[in-house]
Formats: C-alpha cells, structure tokens, sequence
C-alpha cells in the first residue's frame, strides 16, 4: 500500500525566472500562497497529491520542478537518476556545510512572485527530502513567514559535520534566528526517529538555535513500531501516510495544515 497519489491534472504550468535559475513552476488553487518544493526524484504522484490536499485546504499552491520529471511515478532507477543529476548539480551543493545554497535565491523570488498574486501577508514554503532544508533558507525573506521542513537531507549525512549542518549558511540561519525572536517567526520540522539521511543532530542543531520556534515531530520508527513504519521510513508527508485517523504520518500532515493556516490565514 503506498500514500496518496494524483497526477498533472488541473495543474498550470509556466516558466519562472529567479536568482539567475529559470524552472517549471505547476500552480493550482486559491487562497494564501503555499510554495511546495518537491523531493526526490522530482514532482512525482504523491508530491502532486499533496499538493492537491493542500489546494483543498483552502492554500495556492506552486510547485517548482527542479528535478525529475513531472508526473513520473517513483521507481528504484528513476530515484538514482535524479539524485545522481542533483548531487552535482551547483545549485543544491549537495555535500557542502555552511553553505548558501544558490536555489534558495530562486525560491525567495518564487515565494515572492506567489504572494504579489494571492491573498495575505506572507506565504509557506514547504521542503522535503533532498529539499527539506531549503525552505528554512527562504526563510530569510520576511515575505515567508511559515516554513516546513520535512526530513531536511542536505547536507548529506555522510560525515558527523554533515550530519550536524542545519542545511543553510551561519549568515542565513542567524537571520532566521533573529527573525523568529523578533518577528514571531515560526519554523515546523519533522521526520522519521530512525531516519539516517534526516539525522537527528540535524533538528538538534536548529532546536538549540531556534529554540521554542522550532516545532518539531518525530515519529517513531523504531523497531517493533506500533505502527509498522519500516528502519527505511523517511518521506514523512507523502508516501509514508495512510489517511487513517490516528497514523501518526497522517496526523503530521494534519498539524502541517493546520500550522500553514495558522500563519497564513487571517483570522
């Protein structure tokens, strides 16, 4: 049984040029702006499910393709494939610490393209996997005032300097830092307990710098699990939920939303 999927149904897409990078973006919905960065190999059928789970809740999703090939389901190859082409690619650095990453000056032009055309003060940037950090670094602009990380695996976690970096600058995350005890900024992470590519000391270097801001779910993953989640569980937001009460990767996509509403929708 896999997670929620859907296809390209219902989605437009236009070219975007930010930071020097020009990508597909595939937008739908109405309502606050939610940039969806999509993870590893690229906008596959549960990246798009979620997007459309959002677009429901009431959110303007736009999702950037930055890897892969929109639509194409997941397999063992195609997942090689795209994180081969990423690792190398001078955009994501995939291997550097204390690193400004060049997306990430694409995905603050993208959040601020999307807020000047929906509705609110401020839009959500969600990362996953390969992505996860990627939505604190664009935390940096003011205009992102909900950013999700989910199972951040950049770095990756090959050596414990790796395994430490929170996935963006010192410069970027003192910004952060700074945003959240003077702005109220408010940062949401989660992955899996045994999730070796999101390593715990990761959220333990963002917890003791962001402290209270940084709400973070771990979900137990551990062997003999009550809920049966595998050593290798690790995509907390797609294919590792089953939309049954009390799931606990279905309950994490339920306070995600409900993080996204609180900060993004006026009350």
């Amino acid at each position: 049984m896999n997670g929620p999927e859907a296809d390209l149904t219902g989605w437009n897409c236009e070219p975007f040029t930010g930071g020097g990078y020009t990508h597909d973006v595939y937008r739908k919905g109405a309502g606050p702006g939610v940039v969806l960065i999509p993870e590893i190999p690229g906008i596959h059928p549960g990246v798009l499910a979620l997007g459309n789970h959002l677009v429901d809740n009431g959110f303007t999703v736009a999702i950037p393709s930055l890897f892969g090939k929109p639509g194409k389901p997941v397999s063992p190859g195609y997942m090689a494939q795209s994180l081969t082409r990423a690792c190398v690619a001078r955009e994501f650095a995939a291997f550097a610490t204390n690193k400004a990453r060049p997306v990430s000056m694409f995905l603050r032009a993208l959040a601020r393209d999307l807020n000047a055309s929906t509705p609110g003060s401020g839009v959500g940037v969600i990362g996953q996997c390969f992505t996860g950090g990627f939505a604190l670094a664009a935390a940096v602009d003011d205009i992102v005032l909900a950013p999700v990380l989910s199972q951040p695996s950049v770095p990756l976690p090959m050596t414990p300097a790796q395994r430490r970096d929170p996935g963006l600058s010192e410069s970027e995350l003192t910004i952060v830092a700074d945003r959240c005890t003077d702005e109220g900024l408010c940062a949401l992470g989660l992955r899996f307990s045994e999730d070796k590519m999101a390593p715990g000391q990761r959220f333990e270097t963002l917890k003791r710098r962001l402290g209270d801001a940084f709400e973070v779910i771990e979900i137990d993953s551990s062997p003999g699990n009550e809920h049966g989640f595998g050593r290798m569980a690790h995509s907390v937001l797609t294919e590792e939920v089953r939309e049954v009460d009390g799931q606990p990767a279905y309950e994490a996509r339920k306070r995600m939303v409900e993080f996204l509403t609180e900060r993004l929708v006026r009350q």
